[in-house]
């Protein structure tokens, strides 16, 4: 069982963005447009569980099946949707989680949702740390619970959405 941890920022995510995104390159070739470096850990000095989420961009989503044996061999394991239409997604590390891929084709509307939501963590680092802490707190009660650590900062991601997304 996994146990959800919300650590302190650490300068090695960025890096660890860029070696993984080098990786992506080399496999997707053409087919990536862009990768981009989302979630908590993508925000300077926010708590996040160390959890490195990255969302490439690419040309058509449909193709990104064809890697999945290329993907395996790096260390991920293909998800298909995920229970997201139109994403494919991937987890690298099983149980000790490292990284998650949410690959989306260039039109897809969740790309806007999730850069937004960074983009205003970053620049409103009041909602930043107020994040963190409840996260923070949501990990220590609920230790073995994601579904629970999920529900309980719902309402917060849906009101900072809302507000990036004005």
């Amino acid at each position: 069982m996994r146990k959800v941890e919300v650590k302190p920022y650490n300068e090695c995510w960025n890096s660890m963005f860029e070696v993984e995104a080098n990786l992506l390159y080399k496999i997707f070739g053409s087919e990536i447009i862009d990768i981009h470096h989302i979630g908590s850990t993508s925000v300077k000095g926010l708590k996040a569980k160390p959890i490195i989420d990255i969302m490439p961009v690419v040309t058509d989503v449909n193709k990104v099946d064809e890697f999945n044996i290329s993907m395996m061999a790096i260390g991920y394991v293909p998800k298909g949707e995920n229970g997201i239409d139109q994403r494919r997604y991937f987890q690298k590390g099983r149980d000790h989680r490292t990284h998650h891929l949410h690959f989306y084709q260039f039109d897809n509307h969740n790309i806007n949702r999730h850069l937004a939501f960074r983009d205003y963590l970053i620049s409103h680092r009041d909602v930043a740390k107020k994040y963190g802490d409840v996260k923070e707190g949501l990990s220590k009660r609920f230790p073995y619970d994601i579904e629970s650590y999920i529900k309980g900062k719902e309402q917060l991601v849906l009101e900072i959405e809302l507000k990036a997304n004005a």
